[in-house]
C-alpha cells in the first residue's frame, strides 16, 4: 500500500504535488490547507485524511476537520496531528506511525520505534526551505517513509 502525505498547501495546490501522489491507495493533509477546493482535489485521487491547521479558521467548511486522527491502514496504526507539539505523550497503543506538518520542514526519524514523518510544505515556498510530499509505503506491516522534493 503507499500513502501519499501532503501538507501546509496554504491555498496553494502544486501540478508537481499531485503528479508526485498519482497512483497512491490513500492520501492524508496534515493542515493548514487554505482552501476546501483542494481536498476536493485530493479527493479526486484517492480516499482523503485530513486534519486541521493552525491556519484553518474558516467556520465555513475547517470548523468540522478533526485537529488530529488516528486511523489503521494495512494494518499500521498512523497519528495525524498538525503540529509535533500536540501529539501526546505516551502515544495511543498500537501506534507506528505518527505524521505531522506545520514546521514546512520534511524531516523522517524514528523515535522509541515509532516514525516520525513531516512531509513539509507542498504549498508557498517559505524561506529557503524544500517544497516537498511524502510517502509511506506499507508492505506486511513493515513501514518505510520517503520524502520527496518537489521541482
Amino acid at each position: 500500500m503507499k500513502i501519499g502525505l501532503i501538507s501546509d498547501t496554504h491555498g496553494l495546490l502544486r501540478p508537481e504535488a499531485l503528479a508526485a501522489l498519482q497512483g497512491c491507495d490513500q492520501l492524508i493533509h496534515a493542515g493548514d490547507i487554505g482552501k476546501p477546493q483542494i481536498l476536493d482535489t485530493l479527493r479526486e485521487l484517492a480516499p482523503l485524511t485530513v486534519v486541521r491547521g493552525n491556519n484553518d479558521k474558516d467556520d465555513t467548511w475547517a470548523a468540522a476537520i478533526p485537529g488530529s486522527v488516528v486511523l489503521r491502514s494495512a494494518g499500521v496504526g498512523i497519528y495525524v496531528s498538525h503540529e509535533l507539539a500536540d501529539v501526546p505523550e505516551p502515544l495511543p497503543a498500537d501506534i507506528q506511525v505518527v505524521v505531522t506538518g506545520h514546521s514546512h520542514k520534511p524531516l523522517q526519524q524514528v523515535r522509541h520505534g515509532v516514525l516520525y514523518i513531516n512531509p513539509g510544505s507542498a504549498g508557498p515556498r517559505r524561506f529557503k526551505l524544500p517544497i516537498s510530499v511524502g510517502l509511506l509505503h506499507i508492505d506486511a506491516g513493515a513501514v518505510r517513509g520517503e520524502l520527496i522534493e518537489l521541482g
